[in-house]
C-alpha cells in the first residue's frame, strides 16, 4: 500500500517562503518519480514541479521558475518543494504524487497522490 503524507503547508505573508514536505512508504522511493501539483476549488489540478527518480532530471510549471525548487532524499523516503517569493496567487492545496511509469508532468501520469496540505499567502 503506497502512502504519501505531505506537510509543512500554512499561512505566510506575501513574499515569504514554505517548504513542503512529502514521506513517501510502500515502495521503493528511488524507483519512482515523483511530482508536485496544486489545486484551488473550481479549478482543474495544475502541475507545479516534478523531479525524476534519481533527481537528475527536474521541471517546473512557468509559473514558478525561479521561485520554486524541488528535491528529494532517497534515503528518507522524501521530496521537498521549497517555495520562495510567494504571492497570493500561490494558494491552493498541494499535493505530490508518484508516477510508476514515466517521468511527467500531466496529473493523468501520476499513480498514488497524497492528501494534501494547503498554502495560504495572504497579500
Amino acid at each position: 500500500q503506497v502512502q504519501l503524507v505531505e506537510s509543512g503547508g500554512g499561512l505566510v505573508q506575501a513574499g515569504g517562503s514554505l517548504r513542503l514536505s512529502c514521506v513517501a512508504s510502500g515502495r521503493t522511493f528511488s524507483s519512482d518519480d515523483m511530482g508536485w501539483f496544486r489545486q484551488v476549488p473550481g479549478k482543474e489540478r495544475e502541475f507545479v514541479a516534478s523531479i525524476s527518480r534519481t533527481g537528475g532530471y527536474k521541471n517546473f510549471a512557468d509559473s514558478v521558475k525561479g521561485r520554486f525548487t524541488i528535491s528529494r532524499d532517497n534515503a528518507k523516503n522524501t521530496v521537498y518543494l521549497q517555495m520562495n517569493s510567494l504571492q497570493p496567487e500561490d494558494t491552493a492545496v498541494y499535493y505530490c504524487a508518484v508516477s510508476l511509469d514515466r517521468y511527467s508532468q500531466r496529473a493523468d501520469d501520476y499513480d498514488y497522490w497524497g492528501q494534501g496540505t494547503q498554502v495560504t499567502v495572504s497579500s
